[in-house]
């Protein structure tokens, strides 16, 4: 089983919910190989949705730089950054959101639910399959019969979400699970050991 908790979370309260559970960090401040199951990770060679020939080096990068606002289009110099750091473009510096632009060709902007369903769940699914494949493929051997917690500070598993930022972790879980978006719709469980599910 896998339950999703927050990062911001203590690891006893958790382990006092779940006795026994696993707690695995999957945040961009994971001190293991799991944090390659971040949307930040720098796997690089990622293709930009609806963007023939371009790619980008971590999800989040690509998230960010197809955003436009009301005093700035899209920034594809998010897609080459590989820090791990400065990836946000926030309305605070660049006005409101007016939506994702869908792709670096067109002139389209997708609202956000759109956006995430065409943009953001399809790239970290690119990325579950063909960057860190082997990762998921222990933490769901290991969720067979054990309780695998994953940290996030997002936590939010409504896709369809208008105001919350949806939880990367929930996108693992689904995978993982064949929940919504990758299958039927079920019921989500939300809410120290660690796993060795890193290399």
């Amino acid at each position: 089983m896998i339950i999703i908790e927050s990062k911001r979370k203590k690891i006893e309260n958790i382990l006092k919910k779940y006795p026994e559970a696993i707690i695995a960090d999957v945040t961009s401040n994971a001190k293991d190989g799991l944090v390659k199951l971040s949307p930040f990770y720098p796997h690089g060679g990622i293709p930009v949705p609806f963007s023939h020939g371009v790619t980008a080096e971590c999800v989040e990068g690509i998230w960010q730089g197809l955003k436009v606002f009301e005093n700035e289009g899209i920034d594809m110099d998010m897609f080459r950054n590989n820090s791990m750091k400065n990836i946000k473009r926030t309305v605070r510096t660049h006005g409101r959101v007016l939506g994702h632009q869908k792709g670096v060709y067109s002139s389209e902007i997708m609202d956000y639910v759109t956006a995430k369903h065409q943009i953001y769940i399809p790239t970290f699914k690119w990325v579950l399959e063909n960057k860190v494949a082997h990762i998921i493929e222990r933490l769901k051997n290991a969720s067979i019969d054990k309780t695998i917690v994953l940290l996030d500070y997002n936590t939010c598993c409504d896709v369809d979400s208008t105001t919350k930022p949806l939880s990367h972790a929930y996108l693992i879980k689904a995978f993982v699970e064949g929940l919504y978006p990758y299958g039927p719709k079920k019921d989500v469980i939300t809410t120290t050991p660690t796993l060795p599910l890193e290399d």
